[in-house]
């Protein structure tokens, strides 16, 4: 279960705004994992989870209705094979876009607040890596954060900033 520190109606406002960001589309990024079905329900999901919820109740209406794949296709020395989809794929998916559009919020709100942006664990790990507690603690540049979230939808932020579940977010200081 992720903290997220800041989450108020005011990041919530930043979160959404940020969603429609450079569009009419409710997302930039559609998880590998999700059916046809869950394409077409996901930015809806997201924009009410952004609006109310949580990442659980995300993660929760992610696994209903056959939104999410049961196998998927990976490859082992260039041969593919099919595979059964990771019991977490709804929270890694939930986690992973609620984070990264609160962490834009949290970002668009130290801008203009002149406050730094600090990173922390929103997440307990049992075994954290390494590079991930040498960014706990850090403060980070809110324009760079920002842009790096922004131009890397489906991807690892450049900065990487958060990482896919590593478990850290960012609050104001």
């Amino acid at each position: 279960m992720f903290t997220f520190k800041n989450l108020d109606e005011t990041t919530r406002k930043h979160m959404l705004a940020e969603a429609n960001h450079g569009g009419a589309q409710a997302t930039e990024y559609f998880g590998k994992r999700l059916t046809d079905v869950g394409r077409t329900a996901w930015p809806e999901l997201l924009l009410d989870a952004i609006r109310g919820g949580t990442t659980e109740t995300l993660a929760a209406k992610l696994r209903e209705q056959g939104r999410l794949k049961s196998v998927e296709t990976s490859h082992r020395k260039g041969v593919p094979y099919e595979k059964a989809v990771p019991s977490n794929a709804a929270e890694l998916l939930a986690e992973g876009e609620f984070n990264r559009y609160y962490c834009r919020a949290v970002c668009i709100r130290a801008l203009a607040e002149a406050r730094k942006v600090l990173v922390y664990r929103g997440r307990p790990s049992a075994n954290p890596r390494p590079e991930s507690e040498d960014w706990v603690g850090k403060h980070v540049d809110p324009t760079a954060l920002l842009n790096d979230l922004r131009t890397t939808p489906g991807e690892d932020p450049k900065m990487g900033l958060p990482s896919v579940n590593s478990g850290l977010t960012v609050c104001l200081d």
